[in-house]
């Protein structure tokens, strides 16, 4: 059957597909420890469970509006306001099944064919995947190990052209757990103002700062009306699957965002926004533990990936995710690159971790190997991960 040519062009998350190979070898009898999948390891807290539960029982079941129902809207809102030291409006807001709909809907509603759009290169792949399915063209920003995972914004002056429509930051990070300074971030906005760019600005992992304070881009005067900030449920909340996030834009481009919604959605499930509602006005006990615990293990798992010979990692600032270089790690075990050093650990330490070649093609000059590893499980498990990854490394056997 015939199949539009803008499939080709679609990409994927390949951590799904990492986690299909640990699935299958747990099947077969293999102890799998897995660093793989960016998930919170908690569970939803209960008063949220519960506000969810409440409003099936209310009725809660039907459409709603498709930027969200108002009470969610106007808490959001409140809840941005006060977050970024900026006025929101509800009718900024617009409430997606996730926070992945925010990325799509806004580069499709700003795009057009052949228009450039900056993003974080390595990255979250959807974004380079969106940017090519819409027929933009995507233009890497590289990340430096030797700037803390952040970019040259003399290198971001220099790839602005005509052709550039926006800018896509992620801050904190997926997959460095680096964060974006204040001045960078300033940097950006003036380059953004004088050029007249969009800047989409994923602030998913906002709440899992762990050194310092979180800055965001829109609190810069001048930026609130050119950013789609994009913000959600999932990881502050332990909510992957329930699917909320939301976008918070200006008014005229919000309701483009809703009327894509209307066509791919109809709307967001009603009784989960309620759940939400409760996230950000009810207790925080369970979400703040659960950082406290991600910034634990953050700290067992920098030391013990610095004792391994070959491996070397910056100490992450935020989210859950760390990135350490293992350039030498694969010369001393002959491996091509870290794709193979993945599938090395994988069948020989029974360790589960992402390559860089699933954050986006190498970038120009770019020579050094880097693997992801995820601290959203146990300290356990950490534990004894690390120490397989460190028997597999360290021996050539």
């Amino acid at each position: 059957m015939y199949m539009a040519k803008r499939m080709t062009r679609l990409g994927t998350e390949t951590a799904f597909e990492v986690l299909a190979q640990v699935n299958r070898l747990r099947a077969e009898g293999k102890d799998i420890i897995s660093f793989a999948i960016g998930e919170p390891d908690f569970d939803t807290p209960q008063n949220i469970k519960d506000a969810a539960i409440k409003a099936i029982k209310d009725g809660y079941t039907h459409y709603s509006s498709s930027a969200g129902i108002l009470p969610l809207r106007e808490s959001i809102a409140r809840y941005i306001s006060k977050t970024r030291d900026i006025e929101v409006d509800s009718d900024e807001v617009v409430v997606t099944p996730g926070g992945k709909p925010i990325i799509f809907n806004s580069i499709f509603s700003c795009i057009n064919e052949g228009d450039e759009v900056m993003y974080p290169n390595p990255g979250f792949p959807i974004y380079e995947s969106v940017i090519n399915f819409v027929g933009g063209k995507p233009v890497p920003l590289p990340l430096l190990e030797e700037k803390n995972f952040s970019f040259d914004t003399k290198d971001l002056q220099e790839r602005i052209t005509p052709k550039t429509k926006m800018i896509i930051i992620n801050s904190p990070q997926n997959p460095t757990g680096g964060t974006l300074s204040y001045d960078d971030l300033k940097t950006t906005a003036r380059i953004a103002i004088q050029n007249d760019i969009w800047v989409l600005s994923d602030e998913i992992y906002c709440n899992m700062v762990y050194d310092g304070k979180f800055q965001s881009i829109v609190s810069i005067p001048g930026m609130k009306e050119r950013t789609i900030l994009l913000d959600g449920f999932s990881k502050t909340y332990a909510m992957t699957g329930w699917r909320l996030g939301f976008g918070i834009m200006r008014k005229e481009l919000a309701t483009h965002i809703a009327r894509i919604e209307t066509n791919a959605n109809s709307c967001t499930a009603t009784f989960t926004q309620y759940a939400g509602i409760e996230a950000l006005e009810g207790p925080q006990d369970d979400s703040l533990a659960m950082i406290g615990e991600f910034q634990k293990r953050r700290d067992i798992i920098y030391k013990e990936l610095n004792n391994i010979k070959g491996i070397t990692c910056l100490k992450p600032k935020g989210a859950f995710y760390i990135y350490p270089n293992v350039t030498e790690a694969c010369r001393n075990l002959d491996l091509r690159d870290s794709k193979e050093f993945q599938q090395y650990l994988l069948h020989r330490a029974n360790v589960a971790v992402l390559a860089r070649s699933c954050f986006g093609r190498r970038n120009e000059g770019e020579k050094e190997e880097y693997i992801r590893l995820s601290y959203a499980t146990s300290r356990e498990n950490i534990i004894e991960g690390v120490k397989r990854i460190k028997n597999a490394t360290e021996s050539k056997s």
